[in-house]
């Protein structure tokens, strides 16, 4: 093996080199952002400069954001504000969601069900987005909370996300989204999409790993959710992590600076990664809505070919990818998103997931267009179903 080609930045991404930078330039910035005194006071305005390069990521104000470990964290945060309303006597007792989101929220879907509380899923369609005719057909005066994503993680496949917080709105109910795979990659405003919550993390768009955001509009409701300090106004207590704060405020500004460039660099490489695919290899399937997309995601099914012994075939030949959400690996069960999106089980079990990022070239793509075919002739030969 002569190269290495990561294409699993879905699932994470290499930090940027101005990130690292940064992060290394504020290695004296150890002090606690909390104290008054001058070093307490220089990490302070570090957090601070991140918090602002954050809010403008997302068009959103500073003292709407706030630090969290990650988005699952974020997304956790959210449906735990739901709880507490509903049980401090709210009227609304019903959350709306869809069965396509990130295991963060699909897990605390199943622990919310199992203590009693009431939430419902919207169907998607083929190609994997939310339908809004199930939407408006699951709205009512009882909706507390609606969440959907901003983008699938699995097949790339953006959410009508404005259209279902106005539906959300007009009932009364508060919208939340989970727009981690779609920071960096298209443009993401708070105020157009009408949320009244959004989580991300650093780690998705070249920051570094645990630490993200909670956006929460000023008129939203909001409960502590990490109890023991003042910091975050005393919703979110802890002492400040100050380079990771710090590396996600420059990962922050960089993407907001270039998303229009990413999301033409990112396009360009996928769709010649999937004109090749379909070029080469015969009887393929590709997943996700096909127009809107997100820029860097191919999800691919291969009839009569596992999904794992592509994967391991690949890596073979220093090509990383996904057989899904990394949230979600370990399972044998084939990807919840596509068997949601009607795909049958088969195709799901033989699906590929490559997402592309900014360090990838268009030599990457070929050396995979080059590969990939004859290791999916292979696995089919030793498949028992054939093509």
């Amino acid at each position: 093996m002569n190269r290495f080609i990561y294409l699993d930045n879905n699932a994470t991404t290499q930090m940027a080199a101005e990130v690292e930078s940064i992060m290394r330039d504020n290695e004296s910035l150890y002090g606690n952002a909390s104290s008054m005194h001058a070093m307490g006071r220089n990490a302070g305005a570090g957090v601070d400069w991140a918090r602002q390069m954050c809010a403008q990521l997302i068009d959103a104000d500073k003292e709407e954001v706030y630090f969290t470990s990650g988005a699952s964290e974020s997304n956790n945060t959210v449906f735990n504000i739901a709880r507490e309303l509903i049980d401090s006597g709210s009227k609304r007792t019903r959350i709306v969601t869809s069965a396509i989101e990130h295991p963060s929220i699909i897990e605390t879907v199943k622990y919310l069900r199992s203590k009693g509380y009431r939430i419902d899923e919207a169907e998607v369609d083929s190609t994997g987005m939310v339908r809004l005719d199930s939407i408006r057909k699951l709205m009512g005066d009882d909706v507390l909370l609606v969440s959907i994503m901003t983008g699938n993680n699995e097949t790339g496949t953006i959410q009508p996300v404005a259209e279902i917080s106005r539906l959300a709105h007009e009932c009364g109910a508060l919208m939340h989204t989970d727009a981690t795979q779609a920071i960096g990659k298209i443009p993401v405003s708070v105020k157009q999409l009408g949320a009244d919550y959004l989580s991300m993390s650093a780690h998705k768009f070249y920051g570094p790993k645990g630490v993200g955001v909670l956006y929460v509009r000023k008129s939203a409701p909001v409960f502590p959710f990490v109890h023991g300090g003042h910091q975050e106004k005393g919703y979110r207590a802890g002492t400040y992590n100050n380079l990771a704060i710090v590396g996600m405020g420059e990962a922050a500004r960089l993407a907001a600076q270039d998303v229009q460039k990413e999301h033409d660099y990112l396009w360009s490489l996928r769709e010649r990664l999937r004109k090749g695919i379909v070029e080469n290899i015969p009887d393929v399937i590709i997943n996700g809505n096909q127009e809107h997309c997100l820029p860097g995601t191919l999800n691919v099914s291969f009839p009569s070919a596992e999904g794992e012994s592509i994967l391991l075939y690949l890596d073979l030949e220093g090509i990383e990818v996904s057989t899904g959400s990394a949230c979600a690996t370990g399972s044998l069960e084939p990807s919840y998103v596509l068997l949601a999106s009607g795909l049958d089980v088969e195709l799901a079990h033989g699906s590929i997931r490559f997402s592309l990022g900014r360090y990838n070239t268009q030599e990457d793509v070929d050396y995979v267009i080059e590969k990939l075919p004859p290791i999916i002739a292979r696995v089919r030969s030793m498949s028992t179903r054939k093509v």
